[in-house]
């Protein structure tokens, strides 16, 4: 791999992070494509997004995609709150 990035996020409770890190893993756990891959890890109270490439191209996608999933499940889970 030839590109890599390293994104510590963190989350307003220790229940968010939970809940994003185990939506997430099985996304990790089998990449869609070969050209990317993503290790999530909590760490110190923060999900840590570990993404290798094989191209700055690659690891472009392969992070906008996971950012915009955690976007979207904060969203989700601040809306639930908001609710309850």
């Amino acid at each position: 791999m030839k590109a890599n990035a390293v994104v510590r996020l963190e989350f307003p409770s220790k229940e968010c992070l939970e809940i994003v890190y185990r939506a997430l893993v099985p996304e990790a756990a089998k990449p869609a494509t070969t050209r990317s891959k993503a290790q999530l890890k909590i760490e110190d109270g923060f999900l840590v997004l570990v993404v290798e490439a094989k191209d700055t191209v690659a690891l472009r996608a392969a992070l906008n995609a996971y950012l915009r999933w955690i976007s979207s499940l904060c969203r989700v889970l601040s809306v639930l709150d908001s609710l309850s």
